[in-house]
């Protein structure tokens, strides 16, 4: 009988909002899985657990999933964790996950400490509707799509971002509406947590030019209804999908859905770019 994969979710910094389930969870399986087992390491000393590791992150993720699977196969317990949050969050974990569920073996969740929902509930913005948008790529281009689309977005925005590099997203939010609100949340749960709340422009102020340390998450609110749509970065959304795989009606219905541009103007802008 193949074992369960157990997806734990640990604290983002302060220790004491690991659950006891977790604690359990970590001390009991046969295998812990860790994005990077030094950290990971320190925690289980702490809680005076010791366990055999694997680690998992990018560079091995592929290879490290067949290996998670044989050892469930074989009907070992397996818990998952991440260097602090829920797993595959912007974190390793989800092509295992998949795998499992594909083979039928069982997998289970242990919620627990979040940096995107706590960072969304103490941010003062909207939370009946939300999404989240994990890091910003790195490239030039893809960085400003994203950012486009994002500024049309009419639900609150949740987003990782790099201390170094703070400053400049909102640089480039500015241009886009600097009335919007927006928080900026930085080492949650942790003796030195902040977090500065105002418009785009007066957190940028506060922020000033000086190095920001410690994890940062991103909440800016949505785009009000009231504001002029932008066709063109509705249509550069729809055309991102179809390139991803989406049928080109599909896309169009979901920027609409999420826009408010007409799905009609945007399918007929996509039909004779896909069709050259």
């Amino acid at each position: 009988m193949a074992g369960v994969l157990h997806v734990v979710a640990t604290p983002i910094g302060n220790l004491g909002d690991l659950t006891d389930r977790a604690r359990e969870t970590l001390a009991s399986v046969d295998l812990v899985v860790a994005e990077d087992t030094r950290r990971t390491g320190k925690l289980l000393a702490s809680l005076g657990i010791h366990a055999r590791m694997r680690s998992m992150f990018e560079g091995n993720e592929r290879r490290r999933t067949g290996e998670v699977l044989a050892a469930l196969r074989d009907g070992g317990d397996v818990a998952l964790v991440s260097d602090g949050g829920t797993p595959l969050v912007s974190d390793p974990g989800y092509p295992l996950v998949r795998a499992c569920i594909d083979e039928g073996i069982e997998v289970r969740a242990l919620p627990g400490p979040s940096a995107v929902i706590t960072a969304l509930v103490v941010s003062g913005l909207p939370t009946e509707r939300f999404v989240f948008e994990g890091f910003l790529p790195r490239s030039a281009g893809e960085r400003s799509a994203r950012l486009t689309a994002i500024a049309e977005e009419f639900r609150t925005v949740v987003l990782f971002e790099s201390p170094r590099r703070l400053a400049g997203l909102l640089d480039d939010l500015t241009p886009f509406d600097g009335d919007r609100r927006v928080a900026v949340c930085r080492e949650l749960t942790k003796l030195h947590e902040e977090v500065l709340r105002g418009s785009v422009a007066e957190v940028r102020a506060k922020v000033g030019d000086g190095p920001v340390r410690g994890e940062v998450v991103v909440v800016l609110e949505g785009r009000s209804a009231e504001m002029p749509v932008d066709v063109d970065a509705a249509v550069a959304e729809a055309r991102g999908l179809v390139a991803d795989g989406a049928r080109k009606r599909e896309a169009a219905h979901r920027v609409a859905e999420r826009t408010g541009v007409p799905a009609n103007a945007i399918y007929r802008a996509l039909v004779p770019e896909r069709a050259g």
